[in-house]
C-alpha cells in the first residue's frame, strides 16, 4: 500500500504518487496495479513535470510506463499505442533492443534502460 505523506502530485486529470521504493520494472508495474493505478506515464509536459517533482524529491531515477516495441528503437505505451509525447535525453534512446524500459532522470529527461535495474516506483491514478 502506498503511504502518501504529502508525496502526491496532480496534473490535469491524473494524480501521481510514489511509495519511495526502488524495484525492477515488472515489480513497479505490479505494485502500481495492486494500489489501483498504473505506472506513471507522462502524456505531456505538465505530467512530465509532476513526475519529475517526485523523482527530484527522492533523488532517484524512476521507470515510466513506456517500453520498446517489436521494432528496435521504437518505443510505445504499455497498451501498445505509439508515443504522442517524448522527452528523450540527448542521444537517447540508444539501447537498440537491449534497453527495453524507460527511466526518467532527475532533470526530467528520459533514457532507455534495462528493465532489471532498481528504479523508483511512481504510479498514476
Amino acid at each position: 500500500v502506498l503511504a502518501l505523506n504529502g508525496k502526491i502530485r496532480e496534473a490535469g486529470e491524473k494524480i501521481f504518487a510514489s511509495n519511495g521504493k526502488t524495484v525492477d520494472f515488472g515489480s513497479a508495474v505490479k505494485s502500481c496495479e495492486e494500489a489501483g493505478g498504473t505506472i506513471a506515464t507522462p502524456m505531456n509536459e505538465e505530467e512530465n513535470k509532476a513526475i519529475l517533482s517526485i523523482v527530484q524529491q527522492y533523488n532517484q531515477y524512476a521507470y515510466l510506463g513506456i517500453r520498446e516495441g517489436q521494432t528496435s528503437g521504437q518505443f510505445q505505451y504499455l497498451n501498445g499505442m505509439p508515443l504522442n509525447y517524448t522527452k528523450w535525453h540527448q542521444y537517447e534512446p540508444n539501447g537498440k533492443g537491449t534497453e527495453k524500459c524507460v527511466e526518467m532522470y532527475t532533470d526530467g529527461s528520459w533514457n532507455d534502460k534495462k528493465c532489471s535495474l532498481y528504479r523508483l516506483t511512481v504510479c498514476e491514478f
